[in-house]
């Protein structure tokens, strides 16, 4: 299996890219999201998925490797394959997806293109305890020099809660409300602690 790809980027559309590795030239399927972070990148690192079918050989880019982990776990669940996994990580960002399952938010999955409610509850149940239990999806999809989330995490350390399960609870809350003040996300921590 092949784990990525460095190279001269020769081809970019929406949904597609066209790497060329050594006088190879490599076509990978992408996501909008990825499109979106390679526009105007000469040069690109995209990790890689290898799907093998009996009729075809098919490739799958991603700019990070926490985008390719949701893309895994999605392609994990009964009924969801790559095609729907990459529509989803067109329409919802990683972090946006993970979140959605962490918080068993069926409305977010289900404005997704092709997503119903039981394929959004099916993914919900089988991937929720994976992704709670995955810390390198959790260090790639929070920003790591946030200072809004280290500042509330600070001051409920000095309040006197434990920094570990603090930490979790403002991470998520971070996720889920990127924009809010430091004010917000301790009132929103101290609600659930």
């Amino acid at each position: 299996m092949f784990e990525y790809i460095k190279g001269d980027l020769v081809e970019l559309n929406p949904t597609s890219v066209v790497v060329d590795n050594n006088g190879i030239g490599y076509f990978l399927n992408i996501s909008l999201n990825a499109y979106s972070k390679l526009s105007g990148r000469k040069n690109v690192m995209l990790f890689l998925h290898q799907v093998v079918r009996e009729d075809a050989h098919l490739l799958f880019g991603f700019v990070d490797a926490a985008e390719r982990q949701i893309f895994r776990y999605l392609i994990s669940v009964s009924g969801v394959g790559v095609n729907t996994a990459r529509v989803m990580l067109s329409s919802l960002s990683p972090s946006e997806i993970q979140t959605a399952i962490l918080s068993n938010n069926v409305k977010t999955l289900q404005s997704v293109k092709g997503i119903g409610a039981k394929s959004a509850q099916r993914i919900i149940i089988e991937l929720k305890d994976k992704l709670s239990k995955d810390s390198d999806i959790m260090e790639f999809s929070i920003p790591q020099d946030n200072t809004t989330k280290d500042e509330a995490l600070s001051a409920l350390v000095m309040l006197g809660f434990s920094k570990n399960p603090v930490s979790k609870i403002v991470d998520k809350l971070y996720m889920a409300n990127p924009s809010s003040s430091v004010e917000d996300l301790i009132k929103m921590a101290l609600k659930q602690l």
